[in-house]
């Protein structure tokens, strides 16, 4: 996250980072962003993250980053973030991760119809356009959320 940080406040960008209290006591935090918000909990940092954003971009990352998409994709299913979620499959990453989610639909587990609440590229120049072409998704979701 550091490296996207540097590289987006190079270009000019701002960077607003959520954390909780317990890694910024751990000296965690990035020292150049423009904004950092400190929380109570990664439970609050999530909300938090997802509360104003138009879009979601998944890079590659560990377990919190795979929490973190597959929670999107869970609140997008519940109607509750209704905006582009893309997967930036760099290097083939989430190969592993999009074959589980096939298998979710596979075995109805979730509908065929979900698998348009993300959208796959390979280069990061693919993610704009991927979240400019993304099928809108609305609360008449909730029709087929449950199985």
């Amino acid at each position: 996250m550091g490296a996207l940080a540097d590289g987006a406040l190079a270009e000019g960008g701002k960077v607003i980072g959520i954390i909780p209290g317990f890694m910024n006591q751990l000296d965690w935090g990035h020292k150049g962003i423009t904004e950092l918000r400190v929380v109570g909990d990664i439970h609050e940092r999530k909300r938090l993250m997802i509360q104003d954003a138009n879009a979601v971009v998944a890079l590659p990352g560990g377990s919190g980053t795979l929490d973190e998409l597959l929670g999107t994709i869970s609140l997008k299913r519940l109607a509750l973030f209704l905006g582009p979620i893309v997967v930036l499959n760099t290097r083939s990453y989430f190969d592993n991760m999009l074959l589980a989610l096939e298998r979710c639909v596979s075995e109805r587990f979730m509908d065929p119809r979900h698998k348009s609440m993300w959208s796959v590229v390979n280069d990061p120049a693919e993610v704009l356009p991927a979240i400019h072409s993304a099928p809108p998704w609305d609360s008449k979701s909730l029709s087929f959320a449950a199985i």
